[in-house]
């Protein structure tokens, strides 16, 4: 059995936090521009609460926040400074913790239809060329559909460094309820663990969805991959966006926060996680370093 790793939290309330600047449309990489040393703080205190893997604080990189204009002048340079400032919080931890290169979703969060085939590989080229001197693995993440996850695999397959894939899950009230587990774009759970046996990638991971919604996916997915005898690890790592997730594109405003999902209750799901197969466990939106810092003990105390 692989053993189980702890990936670090969302970015962004964390830098809320600690004082940085947050607004649309920049969001999180106006962090990188006016505030680095928040950036380099929020990846200390999560491997400080034990995070084994950090994901650089690259999502908002892409002209979708930044702008064609902003990207094409600084991107690569804010590009690479989201890669060195991970890897200098890793070295000043004195643990050896993995950098995931985070490769967003170009055309925006939870927007499958607006996916552009003919021009993907125009911004992951930047994103890979700049974030690969710093990195140990590539995380395309909050992928809202399988041909995003290829596009992924497409960019990054000539660096030598393992990828790891992450789609976001519909987690309207069918979901919940305990409907057949899809990604945002309608395609099924099952058909994107299909596309991940055969993709080269070495983890399939559920991100940026409610923690209901987790479970199911993991046993669907982890079905699937017994049953082509591949040989993936699993991971989740959820929000804690009140219900509305699923209605309103990710990158507009501020999503509220569940008071519901406390540090207790969040690891509670993420022992259910463990259960169903899965060895990488972490969080995305609104999940801190206080919660990583409650299911690393939890966790590694069973």
């Amino acid at each position: 059995m692989n053993k189980l790793r702890i990936l670090d939290g969302g970015m962004s309330r964390e830098l809320l936090r600690l004082g940085a600047e947050l607004k649309q449309p920049e969001w999180s990489a106006l962090a990188l521009i006016d505030s680095p040393d928040i950036v380099r703080q929020v990846h200390a205190e999560f491997i400080a609460a034990g995070a084994d893997v950090i994901t650089t604080n690259s999502y908002a990189l892409v002209p979708f926040h930044i702008g064609e204009e902003r990207f094409a002048a600084e991107g690569a340079g804010l590009i690479a400074l989201s890669g060195a400032l991970a890897r200098e919080a890793t070295v000043a931890s004195g643990r050896a913790v993995t950098v995931a290169g985070g490769l967003p979703p170009i055309f925006g969060s939870y927007e499958p239809e607006n996916f552009d085939a003919s021009r993907v590989q125009d911004y992951l080229s930047v994103l890979v060329q700049n974030l690969a001197p710093h990195v140990d693995v590539w995380l395309g993440e909050t992928l809202s559909l399988i041909a995003e996850g290829e596009a992924v695999a497409v960019a990054v397959k000539d660096t030598g460094k393992p990828f790891w894939i992450s789609f976001t899950l519909a987690d309207d009230a069918a979901a919940i309820a305990g409907g057949e587990p899809k990604l945002r774009s309608g395609e099924t759970v099952a058909d994107a663990a299909e596309w991940a046996a055969g993709s080269g990638a070495s983890v399939l991971l559920f991100n940026c969805a409610r923690p209901e919604v987790m479970k199911k996916a993991v046993e669907v997915a982890a079905s699937v991959l017994r049953a082509r005898g591949a040989d993936l690890e699993i991971g989740v790592y959820a929000n804690a966006f009140e219900s509305d997730s699923d209605e309103t594109a990710a990158n507009e405003g501020l999503h509220e926060t569940r008071a519901d999902l406390t540090t207790d209750a969040y690891s509670r799901f993420a022992c259910d996680w463990v259960d169903a197969g899965a060895t990488l466990i972490g969080g995305c939106c609104g999940i801190g370093a206080a919660h990583i810092h409650t299911l690393a003990g939890v966790l590694r105390s069973r």
